[in-house]
């Protein structure tokens, strides 16, 4: 038998649990600087300005922060179970553990915690991760998770989405998960894209973009609806049944794409009904914002003197005949 990272497959070993998640907490960090720097620097803004001001900077960074972690999360889908059931191949020892499923756009996570967490003289706490991204093969991590020696129950549930398992789910959230993935990257754009607007600002075009914003956000909960509704497999540990439902992710997508469709609107309506609060608003004086220029007078040409306009308006048969002498 060959060696997994210093321990047997198949006996007991060092546990593997999943490492922490740096890529939201990077994400995270650095809106919450942004954030703090911000806050540092709003004493020296005067009037109701400072109110009007922190909250768009408030409702613009929580916004990039959340279509940007959820790319990256790993609960859109969820569910828990506490059973009894097998620990190991070859084994008849039962333990007494919950089973928790995570379904992201990018993979599957299992979590494994025994209860208590030390039965059968090993450490039950497990988080394991399968990808089934395009440039992942999810078939050949379930094939490490096999020959590294994961416990029974973890195997069994990663079976269920493999691709020559008779559920045929895994075509299903790999394509959804796809497509979600990439209609959230382009509402992180037309974020970018409403937030540079409004800066500028050309209020009404970045109303548009809020309202495409809350458009893609919805897109995408729609494209993993398709792939959560189709029929699955259960998944059975004895009389308990694991059965999962629409996680944090997915919740948090739904509010912040209607939370952007209001805004959108807020500003679209305003704009053309009351032009003065929406300026207000965006702090913005009577003559900004406006996208005809007015020219100055003075590049205009001076306006002639009447003496002029009565030569100009002189028939030419009455003008004098003039005559040219040789000198």
């Amino acid at each position: 038998m060959t060696l997994w990272n210093g321990s047997f497959p198949f006996y007991p070993g060092a546990n593997v649990c999943f490492p922490f998640d740096t890529t939201r907490a990077v994400i995270i960090s650095v809106f919450l600087s942004i954030l703090a720097t911000f806050i540092i620097i709003l004493p020296g803004i005067r009037g109701r300005e400072r109110l009007f001001r922190f909250l768009r900077v408030v409702m613009g960074l929580f916004v990039g922060a959340v279509v940007l972690t959820i790319q990256f999360s790993r609960d859109w889908e969820t569910g828990r179970v506490t059973a009894n059931t097998s620990y190991k191949s070859f084994s008849r020892a039962l333990v007494n553990v919950d089973i928790g499923l995570h379904i992201g756009l990018a993979g599957v996570n299992v979590t494994l915690v025994g209860n208590p967490v030390n039965q059968v003289n090993e450490t039950i706490n497990y988080n394991e991760h399968f990808a089934w991204s395009f440039d992942a093969d999810y078939d050949h991590s379930y094939g490490e998770g096999l020959e590294k020696g994961l416990p029974s129950p973890i195997l069994y549930v990663v079976e269920k989405f493999t691709t020559q398992s008779p559920c045929g789910v895994h075509r299903q959230y790999r394509i959804s998960g796809h497509y979600a993935s990439f209609t959230l990257w382009m509402a992180f754009c037309t974020w970018l894209i409403s937030i540079l607007l409004f800066s500028m600002p050309i209020l009404l075009y970045g109303g548009y973009m809020l309202l495409l914003t809350a458009a893609l956000m919805l897109f995408s909960l729609l494209f993993f609806f398709t792939a959560r509704n189709t029929p699955k497999c259960p998944i059975q540990f004895g009389p308990a049944s694991l059965k999962t439902d629409y996680g944090g992710s997915f919740w948090l997508t739904l509010t912040t794409g209607l939370l952007c469709l209001l805004l959108g609107l807020g500003v679209i309506i305003l704009n053309s009904k009351q032009p003065e609060k929406l300026k207000l608003v965006f702090n913005l004086d009577e003559g900004e914002g406006e996208e005809e220029k007015v020219w100055d007078n003075s590049y205009l040409p001076a306006e002639p003197s009447s003496s002029a306009w009565d030569v100009l308006m002189v028939p030419l048969g009455e003008l004098c005949e003039v005559t040219a002498t040789q000198l």
